[in-house]
């Protein structure tokens, strides 16, 4: 029994990995991402994140870009079974403007599956004087 076999093919498999790693990275300096450079290194900064190389910064905006994708699919499939559930004969009507509205419910929905949660506030103003002293209002 020859036990250096499931070692060499291990490190075969992880060279090839390594060498993906590295033509992707590269491929990455030509790349322009979605969510702009900047962008992404200020967040990364104020997360306490610094790194010069920029391959690092686009391959963060990818798997970003990824994820807003992803929630963006799922929060439209929310909507679409949400609008689905709606009576027949107020769907049909909609149907005829053929438009989705996405909410954030269904926004909501789709990031819980993700483990974010998002809770509406307690409040929500009909306009920024509601709530405000009569003498102060502006209208």
């Amino acid at each position: 029994m020859n036990s250096n076999l499931p070692q060499s093919s291990s490190s075969e498999g992880r060279e090839d990995d390594d060498s993906s790693l590295s033509e992707f990275l590269a491929s990455l300096i030509d790349y322009t991402p979605t969510i702009p450079d900047e962008l992404v290194e200020h967040y990364l900064a104020k997360s306490g994140f610094q790194c010069p190389d920029v391959r690092l910064t686009r391959l963060v905006a990818v798997a970003t870009q990824k994820f807003v994708a992803e929630v963006a699919g799922d929060a439209l499939q929310h909507c679409k079974a949400r609008q689905a559930q709606i009576p027949k004969d107020k769907r049909d009507r909609q149907q005829k403007e053929r438009r989705l509205v996405m909410t954030m419910e269904d926004l909501s929905k789709a990031l819980r599956e993700y483990g974010v949660n998002i809770r509406h506030q307690e409040y929500f103003a009909d306009s920024p004087s509601t709530g405000m002293d009569p003498a102060t209002r502006d209208e």
